[in-house]
């Protein structure tokens, strides 16, 4: 199957070098691409403002498939949102209340959030994703005795959990470094980092949406240390605010500026702006056109990045299948309906679930191969080939009465 994803993705590739109309330079590039070459910020940026979709595409399709050829991962996991009340105000936010209206909000105790891990024994979940809200009472000590008792009482549940802007705060909180707070959290049982809080990093932009917490490189920053310990992370971007394309090959040109040094990220994830019911809500949201050639251009630049997710609770089901052809390969995992950060934002998906047999069946109707991994890419199964139970279902057929035309 892979061989032949590459083979027709080489002859798409061929097609758009043989146009005679083409644009020199988008020559150039798709030439580069095609030898395997990195492309630069002014390429990138060249690419953002010129190319078209179908050239993007094509383009995308070629890096997805000659690194993972028709194999589209998802995984089994649940959320866990310790709360929404926070002491940052992001103007892009619908999810958070100020301390002021925190009776608008939810803030767990340390045994609401192990009876949701609780609610999971049995089933045959992989991984547990902790974010939310930034909480004095949410403290080092507290997450580190999280931690401790969600492995105490599953020992093999992946804990990914918080970002920078977490981390930032607590650890400022207690008076420690970064290089102590990452290592503490290493050892109570943090598995692995999502990539959430990155917005966008360059500071005219981030002033502006996210003045109040931790900055672009401090962010990079944390991220940087959890490497070198050896753990994995995610990244984000932002996008579809008040960004220009600058702005994100900027953002882009960090993260595989770090991933160079640390080779730590093992997937990027492009998370549109919703604007239901907070500060930009004048603004109009992009268009699923613009959803897609932000997909295949991060696939494209990130050339250092395995793996490029599509997260379907904010694009919707269809878009998320759609972007598999646009440079994604992952589209996340099945939730369970436990986030509320894009429902609350008004995505499409406000009561975000799919089982495994909704999941395969999303990614095979689009002729891609659904592989259920673990948070670290390990393969655990190749649904390929799986008949579901539902799908066995006897369906008998019912005899017609002969009509006698006569």
């Amino acid at each position: 199957m892979v061989s032949q994803s590459k083979e027709s993705a080489n002859n798409s590739m061929e097609s758009i070098l043989l146009q005679s109309n083409l644009d020199k330079q988008l020559k150039d590039t798709a030439e580069k691409v095609l030898n395997g070459q990195r492309i630069t910020p002014e390429e990138g940026l060249y690419l953002f403002e010129n190319a078209d979709l179908g050239y993007l595409g094509t383009l995308a399709n070629f890096v997805r498939e000659k690194k993972q050829g028709d194999r589209t991962y998802f995984n089994r996991n649940f959320h866990i949102e310790p709360t929404n009340v926070c002491i940052y105000t992001c103007s892009f936010c619908s999810y958070s209340r100020l301390i002021k209206k925190r009776e608008e909000g939810w803030e767990y105790s340390m045994e609401d959030m192990m009876n949701i891990v609780r609610q999971y024994d049995g089933q045959p979940v992989t991984e547990v994703h902790i974010v939310g809200g930034v909480l004095p009472q949410y403290d080092v000590d507290f997450y580190a005795a999280l931690f401790r008792r969600i492995k105490a009482h599953r020992p093999e549940l992946h804990i990914k959990a918080l970002t920078p802007v977490e981390y930032h705060y607590i650890f400022k909180k207690a008076k420690i470094s970064y290089e102590e707070g990452m290592k503490l959290m290493q050892e109570a049982g943090l598995d692995s980092l999502p990539g959430g809080g990155a917005e966008i990093f360059h500071p005219d932009i981030r002033s502006q949406i996210a003045g109040d917490k931790c900055t672009g490189e401090q962010w990079l920053r944390i991220h940087e240390i959890w490497h070198g310990l050896g753990g994995r992370s995610n990244a984000t971007m932002l996008y579809g605010h008040i960004e220009s394309y600058t702005h994100r090959i900027h953002h882009l040109e960090e993260l595989r500026q770090l991933q160079d040094k640390t080779g730590g990220f093992q997937t990027f994830i492009p998370l549109k702006f919703r604007n239901k019911d907070n500060e930009m809500s004048h603004l109009a949201e992009v268009s699923v056109i613009e959803d897609l050639r932000n997909y295949a251009l991060s696939r494209i630049y990130l050339d250092n990045f395995d793996h490029i997710k599509a997260y379907w609770p904010m694009i919707s089901r269809n878009v998320a299948q759609l972007s598999l052809s646009y440079g994604v390969d992952d589209i996340d995992g099945t939730i369970d309906d436990t986030t509320k950060i894009y429902s609350m934002a008004g995505s499409e998906e406000q009561n975000p679930s799919m089982s495994t047999r909704e999941l395969v069946q999303l990614i095979r109707q689009v002729g891609r191969q659904p592989i259920e991994r673990d948070t670290l890419y390990h393969i655990l199964q190749d649904y390929s080939e799986v008949v579901f139970e539902e799908d066995q279902a006897f369906r008998s057929y019912v005899a017609l009465p002969v009509i006698n035309a006569n």
